[in-house]
């Protein structure tokens, strides 16, 4: 093989090498949650909590884990369609699914880890392709939000009890 060959495909190679990583970085969508995100009015908590999702290599299938920290009462955890100034409609349950029901007290560490695809979509989004959902995470139009239920009324007494998500995330 002649010089200028070998440097060419080492260079293709090269160029490989660091595409597979920054395809891989662009189908990881990430939000950190808290209280100050919540509409109509932030929320004064001292809990927060990060969200990750992961597009599988086909694209088909949405791998999430929610993390919590200092979270009192998680009663539910959803996926949202709708930009940071505003509340929209839930798109997926991601917590509880099936009969799981919510934690007491506060919660510190992974709430749930899960995977759905375009046929687990609800609201706005039933019948649309996971590639138009995704293309809805990249405008900025999906957040998740956090729920907490402390089991007695009234509703919103404080930390603990916010019915409506006490921490949300917009995710990017």
């Amino acid at each position: 093989m002649s010089k200028s060959r070998n440097v060419l495909i080492s260079l293709v190679a090269a160029a490989a090498c660091f595409a597979i990583p920054a395809q891989a970085a662009d189908n990881v969508f990430t939000a950190a949650m808290d209280g100050a995100q919540c509409l109509p009015d932030p929320i004064e908590t001292k809990a927060t909590g990060t969200v990750e999702l992961r597009l599988s290599a086909d694209g088909k299938r949405i791998d999430y884990k929610i993390t919590l920290d200092k979270l009192l009462n998680p009663s539910q955890a959803d996926l949202h369609l709708a930009p940071a100034s505003q509340n929209g409609q839930v798109v997926i349950k991601l917590w509880p699914r099936g009969s799981a029901a919510g934690k007491r007290g506060e919660f510190t560490g992974v709430l749930v880890e899960g995977s759905f695809d375009a046929g687990d979509f609800g609201g706005p989004m039933i019948g649309s392709t996971m590639a138009e959902f995704i293309e809805e995470i990249r405008a900025g139009n999906t957040y998740v939000n956090v729920h907490t239920y402390d089991g007695t009324d009234p509703p919103y007494s404080g930390p603990g009890d916010y019915r409506a998500g006490e921490i949300r995330g917009q995710l990017q």
